[in-house]
């Protein structure tokens, strides 16, 4: 796995892990990443610090640290960091997107990667489906050509 550090056409920054540099740049060229705060999908990368390991191999020199984020001050005595409003709406918004599709999707469970793979070859009717695919699958998937992506997780659903 690589961690990228990326932005939008807006300067929007944001990271995102990717299996290696030949998926980001798939990714990239299918415009399947997108900005979290614009929905921007002209993404770059942005400039990275490399992480250096030591002649031990052990021991790794530490990344400098990103800025705090902005503080935006209420009225009121207390200040509430941006990022979580922020954080807020993008959950509320992942959620509205998730119920959609569920909503509107038929879940195919366990047989989507079969389902999606005669849809992309024309044996069965396109449909719009989710279910349940192992990471081996997903990549397989992917690599055909089929577009797929998986279904937000929240922080609730791990409780």
């Amino acid at each position: 796995m690589i961690r990228y550090a990326l932005h939008c056409e807006h300067d929007h920054a944001f990271e995102s892990w990717f299996q290696d540099s030949s998926a980001y740049e798939q990714q990239i060229k299918r415009k399947l990443v997108s900005c979290p705060v614009c929905s921007s999908v002209k993404i770059e990368k942005a400039i990275m610090a490399p992480r250096i390991v030591s002649k031990k191999g052990r021991e790794r020199v530490a990344e400098p640290t990103p800025p705090a984020p902005a503080v935006a001050e209420t009225p009121a005595t207390s200040t509430t960091p941006l990022m979580m409003a922020q954080e807020r709406e993008l959950r509320a918004k992942l959620k509205e997107l998730r119920d959609h599709i569920v909503k509107n999707a038929d879940n195919v469970g366990e047989r989507f990667a079969n389902e999606a793979r005669k849809m992309h070859y024309g044996e069965i009717e396109h449909r719009p489906i989710y279910g349940e695919a192992s990471p081996e699958e997903a990549k397989s998937l992917i690599e055909e050509g089929v577009e797929v992506s998986p279904l937000p997780v929240l922080p609730e659903d791990r409780n």
